[in-house]
């Protein structure tokens, strides 16, 4: 079964990812294509990233400059799918969200694997702008962003109490997002089972090395 991570990308005190989140962890769930793990950046308090050469140690296992780093890597590793949820602060992402994805660093753990977004704000703008950079951050995390999405405005009032969307809309684009990343989970899987390139700024080094 393909191996679905959602990753929460706020971590502020009164977030209201806590209205999303639970609706699209329920929902995936209850898809049935998906064995849904659940990533709070919360429960990873990640360093401002500054990993380099020298703080890797072994390429071939890297050590990173602390453990914590390490293990969000080979968490990230272990999945076949990406599910983003996303605030929208200042026309971009979180800050905490685009550094864990920094922090996916020589690892290469996100690369070939598709990736969906959920978007939301407190106004009418409902998260697009956070979403166009974080679909341009995760072609440079080398995943594959896939192009429907769900974006949610109002999200204080977005969600009845029973914790479901009010727009049946906002329902609708989910489910075509889960159908999305199942069609491309398998498309992706059997691709790197069949071998794949080495990363393009490998195969840059390699082409501008010059003879030996």
């Amino acid at each position: 079964m393909t191996k679905l991570q959602v990753i929460i990308g706020s971590t502020r005190p009164d977030r209201a990812a806590d209205l999303v989140a639970p609706w699209v962890v329920r929902t995936a769930e209850g898809h049935g294509a998906f064995a849904v793990e659940t990533l709070d950046l919360r429960d990873w308090p990640l360093p401002i990233f500054a990993e380099n050469r020298q703080t890797l140690g072994d390429p071939a296992d890297p050590t990173y400059s602390v453990e914590i780093v390490r293990a969000w890597n080979h968490r990230i590793a272990e999945a076949d799918a990406y599910l983003f949820i996303t605030p929208e602060y200042n026309h971009s992402v979180p800050g905490v969200l685009k550094n864990a994805i920094d922090s996916v660093f020589a690892s290469f753990a996100f690369r070939n694997k598709p990736a969906a977004f959920v978007g939301y704000s407190g106004g009418i703008a409902a998260g697009a702008r956070a979403v166009e950079h974080l679909a341009q951050i995760s072609i440079e995390a080398e995943m594959v962003p896939l192009r429907n999405t769900v974006l949610i405005p109002l999200v204080q009032s977005a969600f009845d109490e029973a914790g479901e969307p009010r727009n049946p809309m906002t329902a609708a684009a989910l489910q075509i997002v889960l159908e999305d990343l199942a069609w491309w989970s398998a498309v992706c899987q059997r691709a790197r089972a069949e071998g794949q390139l080495p990363p393009g700024m490998m195969r840059m080094m390699v082409a501008t090395a010059g003879p030996k």
